[in-house]
């Protein structure tokens, strides 16, 4: 009693001896066993992880292969057929900004003094020249989604067309003592990552210089914002902004990548006038930059063939698409040795063994492994080989005459059957050609070598010899490079003398990665800052953040399967010779990477692709009708129309745009017929007129005898029933 101890205090002494009395030893145990749990727990989220960022990736690379196989194909079109021929008459159009045009003509054009801005606008107006004011004024009307109107947005392009064309190819940067510039890589149209940059970092000014490493637009859905802040504070600060040019600043690749339709969704009326403007400001966009002649920033890479003075001197505005070099030379087309690449050999086991296999857009490889399935191959190349260019030729003859088209099919030219006629100048534009396609797509890999990229299908792979050649030749020590997301916004490779940078958060999804500037002072030292613009993933804790995504990655694996649902049942028969329905997981795993060719681990995914099993063998049929997703309710008499369709649902929408001259949204049903007839030219497949008139009424839903492309792309979507479930 006199003591004056409570209850509770009894209770802590007593809990005090009980912890004293447990052995040392069992305390040991059990700290061991919970940090081999929190181990193992914590490498299975990083297989997740990784499994997860193996699916998102070879996604993106095969959509990126499909888009350059299918302009390569229309480069084939170009090269091949006589100007009166329908085909080419119907693509033609996309090759003709590689003309010459006056100045003065072009200032004609764009001109905005027409336009007038009415008294009900209520978005910002803009004086020039340019002010630090006036930008802050654009960034606050666009973070309140006002919209700016059509004259502002050409007198903007206007005069950052006109600054663009007096700066050199590579911008020298030099870092004044106390002072540090910021480095940011990809933003495709992700405003909230560009204004969350702003934020943490300041606007840039002459006290605060940027670079911004290309790859401004496509995918997110304020593109054109983001490239009218940029341009108005290059306009504003021309020394102390700095903008590369990325491999999606290209109209070609916008077509499918989301640009396009954004500009002709904001600006109905004067939107192929922007979108033409934007075409050639895209191909005065500087190629590199170099800070204190030690650092190189490019957006993709280097291969073993970069030369900065060769590229310092290449007129850059003539490759308004970086996908194809100004005119193939007849070297390319009859298969000359001339214009093979000496390659170093890489070791076998690259990063590209295991994905899809095709040719890069610049440099050949050697023929891969024979496989059940053949592999997908960039059509740039096909006329590289004779036999393949015209076996190619008899086959789109005969598809021409399939398909009702005049008979215009011309012999090559005989010109460029005879080499001693060939300017010497293609030569040189081919060189130059491939040192900027390097430059916009290569990425680094681990092992020695430079080889070509074959997962995008542009540029090359290049190894640490590569880069260690290349920066030693040029008297550099770091190479900055973008055009690959990674998970922190930033990675080191090739002895830390290889740095990406990545500014595009949730970029995948959700909380699938982080973005990430570099700040860089006087010793060159690189300094991180990392940021995820999503409130929601902030919130997210790692396990949360992991599911979120991987489930977004299966839907999107599942809808990549459903869509070759006809070919994968083919396949799995292959091994079923007696017709039981049942296959191997192996043999399931075999058949399913033959025909995706994604280099995924199928059989670690098989946990989450199939639902049940029996003694190790899997219901094929059955698995198909589980990926639980559903097609659209369309009365087509040819079944086979739509698996093409799902199959090749970008590539169509491309075309459309191409065939789409006037930007109106809209083509006619014989359009259409051509634009399918397009199409099985370049896949080899038989679809009859009856079929694609037969498709073409069941998607006309108002009757109006036109095919609109919101009519087209709602025919066609696809629904996964297990996110709704």
């Amino acid at each position: 009693m006199g003591c004056g101890m409570g209850k509770s205090e009894l209770q802590l002494k007593k809990c005090d001896r009980v912890s004293i009395s447990v052995p040392a030893a069992t305390a040991i145990r059990a700290a061991l066993l919970i940090q081999r749990w929190y181990r193992q727990y914590v490498a299975r989220l990083e297989m997740r992880r990784r499994c997860t960022w193996n699916i998102f990736q070879s996604i993106e690379y095969a959509g990126e292969q499909d888009q350059i196989k299918l302009y390569n194909f229309f480069g084939f079109l170009m090269d091949h057929f006589t100007p009166a021929s329908s085909e080419r008459n119907l693509i033609s159009h996309i090759f003709r900004e590689n003309e010459i045009c006056r100045d003065t003509d072009w200032e004609r054009y764009f001109c905005y003094k027409s336009i007038e801005v009415p008294e009900s606008y209520t978005g910002p107006h803009l004086t020039f020249p340019m002010t630090f004011c006036g930008v802050s004024k654009l960034v606050e009307a666009f973070k309140h989604k006002q919209q700016l109107h059509a004259r502002y947005v050409l007198q903007i392009l206007g005069e950052t067309w006109r600054l663009l064309r007096i700066l050199p190819n590579i911008n020298y940067v030099s870092i004044c003592h106390n002072q540090e510039i910021t480095i940011c890589g990809d933003l495709h149209g992700q405003f909230e990552d560009l204004l969350l940059i702003f934020y943490k970092n300041g606007l840039p000014s002459s006290e605060k210089p940027y670079v911004f490493n290309g790859d401004f637009v496509d995918r997110g859905k304020n593109s054109l914002e983001i490239l009218l802040i940029l341009f108005g504070f290059l306009l504003v600060y021309p020394n102390d902004v700095h903008l590369n040019r990325g491999n999606h600043e290209d109209h070609i690749v916008n077509l499918r990548y989301g640009f396009t339709k954004e500009i002709l969704g904001k600006y109905r009326v004067h939107g192929k006038k922007i979108l033409k403007l934007l075409q050639k400001i895209f191909s005065w966009l500087p190629l590199a930059t170099v800070i204190d002649n030690k650092v190189l920033i490019v957006h993709g890479g280097i291969s073993d063939m970069t030369d900065l003075n060769v590229i310092a001197r290449v007129d850059r505005h003539k490759y308004v698409s970086a996908l194809r070099p100004t005119k193939i030379s007849h070297q390319a087309i009859n298969g000359s040795k001339t214009q093979t690449m000496n390659r170093k050999n890489g070791e076998a086991g690259g990063p590209a063994e295991g994905r899809r296999r095709v040719y890069s857009l610049t440099h050949h490889s050697p023929v891969p492994a024979q496989r059940h399935h053949p592999p997908r191959r960039s059509l740039h190349n096909l006329p590289i080989s004779n036999q393949l260019s015209w076996s190619l030729e008899d086959e789109l003859k005969r598809r021409r005459r399939l398909a009702g088209f005049d008979q215009s099919y011309g012999e090559m030219n005989k010109s460029d059957s005879d080499s001693d006629s060939e300017p010497e100048g293609k030569e040189t534009d081919e060189r130059e050609w491939k040192q900027i396609v390097d430059l916009l797509w290569s990425d680094p890999m681990p092992q020695n070598g430079c080889i070509p990229n074959e997962v995008r299908g542009g540029g090359c792979y290049f190894g640490p010899d590569v880069t260690e050649e290349v920066l030693e030749r040029h008297n550099l020590q770091l190479l900055i490079r973008s055009h690959e997301c990674k998970q922190d916004g930033y990675e080191f490779c090739h002895n830390r003398k290889v740095l990406t940078i990545f500014s595009a958060s949730n970029y995948y999804e959700v909380g699938s990665n982080r973005g990430a500037y570099i700040r860089m002072g006087c010793d060159l030292v690189p300094h991180f800052i990392q940021y995820q613009a999503s409130r929601t993933c902030r919130e997210l804790t790692l396990r949360q953040s992991i599911g979120w995504t991987e489930r977004s990655a299966l839907r999107a694996l599942r809808e990549t399967l459903f869509v070759h649902k006809s070919d994968l049942i083919s396949a799995f028969k292959e091994f079923d010779p007696n017709n039981t329905g049942m296959i191997s997981l192996r043999h399931w795993a075999s058949a399913t990477e033959n025909i995706l060719n994604l280099g995924l681990p199928w059989r670690v995914l098989r946990s989450q692709l199939v639902n049940s099993t029996k003694y190790g063998m899997v219901d094929y049929q059955q698995w198909i009708r589980e990926l639980s997703i559903t097609e659209p309710k369309l009365e087509i008499s040819d079944a086979s129309i739509l698996d093409t369709m799902y199959k090749n649902h970008s590539n169509l929408e491309t075309i459309f745009r191409i065939i789409d001259t006037d930007h109106s949204g809209s083509i006619s049903f014989e359009e259409f017929r051509q634009t399918w007839k397009l199409l099985s030219s370049h896949l080899k497949t038989e679809i009859s007129d009856e079929a694609i008139a037969d498709l073409a009424q069941s998607i006309d839903f108002n009757k109006d005898g036109s095919i609109d492309i919101n009519e087209f792309m709602e025919a066609f979507r696809l629904v996964d029933l297990s996110a709704h479930t």
